[in-house]
């Protein structure tokens, strides 16, 4: 049977036509899913854009740029100024409004316009970019500007610009368009080394800001995009052009009028540039020590004066200042110093009866921002300028006086020896002799007689640091083992015209905010360090040095009292057959003013020796640079005892209970087993210890 074909199934147009639509949606689900899930995402990105935003911390700009740190001197006067900032920050109302318009017309046409980011200006850069072939326009704001020079990197890429961008949105969200170009006037690079549209007025043209005039303001605006290429000290032409285009495009906007575009295209260029660092590091070595002080004394760290903002009121006296640096700037006052090394010096001036430092100067040649200051940071043996220190000051105290008789001859204090430059010996002088001629056996002697401790306590209470190698007679000529600096010296040394009264040597008066908040001050506490008597005594004992002794090269048209000071060299192989010195120092002082001056090489060895002494080189810079000092001021007297006190000063005689009985001093080595036998203030010890070296005071000078 024959199998029959299946009746074939006719198809119903109506359900064919249902079944392509069928077919077709899910496509159009599948494209408005698409669509649904590219707005949520879009969404989401703006919501993480503005969650992003919104999360950025823009503090820095929260306050306004602080302004150096200032430094007043004694009579309220600003002298110097302090900043890591190469910022000095104007507000807004001082900066004219031609420069303003200049910088908005060259540097963001849309400023008034955009939120942050110019989405015009961007598509405007990119069209020309293509049509030039290059990348020839940049797209950024001053708003992402400002962003970029506080909050990021200079690195070309697209996350830095996104950031960009991002910081832009936050700052136009926070801060209205005066306070953003305020900051960015403030914070943008001119060139030159200037941050800062008032350094840059002050670089350019030798002018504050508010001083500028229109061409003026132009020039300044052409700088940011391009500062070296433009600069008119490097490339006039292209700074012409650049300045020009800034006018005509500042016309083309009718921020000025056809006659003022005329005129200013017509001012010249400026030739050459102005010194635009005002007061910024003056006195340096003084400003040095200032930040040591605030720094060990007030606790104050160095970031927080460099961050700006503060007043120092200091003791600084400017004429005082100024001969001291006029002084150091006299190259024929100082010998001449080897050509691998500049023979240095450091001198301080200070108060006596208030412990203000007047002035300082840490060295010779280039200053260092808080680099070595001679002055204060030195420690060097201050030789014979020692002596009335340690040894005459507490022997007067203890009742010695000028006519004391001293020994003067051979001595031998369990090995050590000292000894005159000459080699001679007298027998006997009197302590007036002693001190005027700097002889060293009598001052050895001395301080043997009175005591080590006794001289020693008395130095220590004038802030003179003893090591433990010190615990020896040399210390009688100033052979310490670490050294002094001048400003201790000078510290000590105010003892005397202040009739016993050591005030404390400082610089800083009070700190205060700029707003005049007090942060700290100066509460110096005075020392009784000996009797106005004693003092008395001892400042006619060293003005005596300087009328007839070793220190007439400080003599002056004024009463002036001091002592000198030389240290030789060391009795080593190094230096055999070398003649010189180490160190020569004067110390002294007027009625007015007390003064230290040390001079000598940083690294001493034969090639690099001094040839002169304390009572030369020394004693005439002392000579000059207070004399400068003091040019305008009076011929004063030293003071005078009070009437109680006559009495006990002994004129240049015996005072009550005084040593001076004339009777024949015996050498301490020459009756050893005597010796022994005397109280723990006279007994002699072993000297033996740190007499290796001949860093002591023979002097000649």
């Amino acid at each position: 049977m024959k199998q029959q074909r299946p009746i074939p199934k006719v198809r119903n147009p109506a359900s064919t036509a249902t079944k392509k639509t069928s077919r077709r949606k899910p496509w159009l689900r599948a494209a408005g899913v698409v669509l649904i899930a590219a707005v949520a995402a879009a969404l989401l990105a703006f919501a993480a854009l503005a969650l992003w935003v919104r999360s950025l911390d823009i503090g820095k700009l929260a306050n306004p740029l602080l302004g150096p740190t200032q430094l007043m001197d004694r009579n309220g006067n600003v002298v110097s100024e302090l900043s890591s900032s190469k910022i000095v920050p104007v507000p807004l109302e001082r900066i004219p409004l031609q420069m303003r318009q200049a910088v908005v017309v060259v540097e963001d046409r849309r400023f008034y316009d955009h939120s942050g980011v110019d989405t015009i200006g961007i598509l405007r850069a990119l069209y020309r970019n293509v049509t030039d072939g290059g990348v020839s326009q940049g797209g950024s704001t001053i708003t992402q500007q400002l962003a970029k020079n506080v909050f990021l990197s200079n690195e070309q890429t697209l996350s830095r610009k996104l950031n960009e961008a991002a910081y832009a949105f936050k700052i136009e969200q926070t801060y209205d368009k005066n306070r953003i170009l305020e900051t960015y006037l403030n914070q943008i690079y001119f060139g030159e080394g200037q941050w800062g549209i008032q350094q840059a007025a002050k670089t350019y043209f030798g002018k504050d800001v508010e001083q500028l005039t229109l061409a003026e303001s132009a020039m300044l605006a052409a700088l940011p995009k391009a500062p070296s290429h433009y600069s008119p000290f490097k490339n006039k032409e292209k700074a012409l052009e650049r300045r020009n285009l800034v006018l005509e495009l500042m016309l083309g906007e009718q921020y000025i009028s056809d006659t003022d575009y005329k005129a200013a295209i017509a001012e010249p260029l400026p030739a050459a540039g102005y010194d635009a660092g005002g007061l910024r590091g003056q006195y340096g070595y003084y400003l040095d020590q200032v930040i040591e002080e605030a720094i060990e004394t007030y606790g104050l760290t160095e970031r927080q004066l460099l961050a700006g903002g503060l007043r120092i009121y200091t003791e600084l006296d400017s004429d005082v200042q100024n001969a001291m640096e006029t002084t150091y700037r006299n190259d024929a006052l100082f010998p001449r110093s080897e050509a691998d090394q500049l023979m240095q010096s450091g001198a301080v001036i200070l108060d006596p009866y208030t412990g203000g430092v007047r002035g300082i100067v840490g060295g010779r040649g280039e200053h260092v921002y808080r680099g070595f200051n001679h002055a204060t940071q030195l420690k060097r043996q201050p030789g014979s300028s020692f002596k009335p220190l340690v040894v005459y000051a507490p022997a007067i105290e203890m009742g010695y006086g000028p006519a004391s008789r001293l020994y003067d001859g051979p001595l031998d204090i369990n090995g050590y020896k000292p000894a005159d430059w000459d080699k001679r010996t007298r027998g006997e002088v009197t302590l007036r002799e002693a001190v005027i001629r700097s002889w060293n056996i009598p001052a050895v002697w001395l301080l043997h007689e009175i005591g080590l401790q006794t001289g020693k306590s008395f130095a220590s209470k004038l802030g003179i640091p003893f090591a433990k190698g010190d615990d020896n007679l040399a210390v009688a000529l100033g052979g310490l083992q670490d050294g002094v600096s001048p400003l201790q010296m000078a510290q000590a040394y105010g003892m005397f015209p202040n009739l016993g009264v050591m005030m404390p040597a400082h610089t800083i008066v009070k700190l205060t905010t700029a707003s005049g908040s007090v942060l700290a001050e100066a509460q110096p506490v005075p020392i009784q360090a000996m009797s106005a008597a004693g003092a008395y005594t001892v400042t006619g004992l060293l003005q005596d040095v300087v009328r007839e002794g070793t220190g007439s090269n400080a003599a002056m048209n004024r009463p002036v009292a001091g002592k000198t000071g030389t240290t030789q060299l060391p009795e080593t192989a190094e230096f055999a057959g070398v003649e010189g010195s180490k160190d020569a120092w004067f110390v002294g002082y007027t009625p007015e003013l007390v003064g230290a001056v040390w001079i000598g090489y940083d690294h001493t060895d034969r090639n690099h020796t001094l040839s002169t002494s304390g009572g030369y080189t020394p004693a005439l810079v002392f000579k000059e640079m207070m004399g400068l000092a003091l040019k305008d001021v009076a011929a004063g007297s030293f003071k005078q005892l009070p009437p109680a006190d006559n009495r006990n000063s002994g004129g240049w005689g015996a005072s009550p209970g005084s040593k001076e009985n004339g009777n024949k001093q015996q050498p301490p080595g020459k009756a050893k087993k005597a010796d022994e036998k005397k109280t723990d203030k006279g007994k002699p010890k072993d000297d033996k210890k740190g007499h290796g070296k001949k860093d002591r005071d023979e002097e000649d000078d």
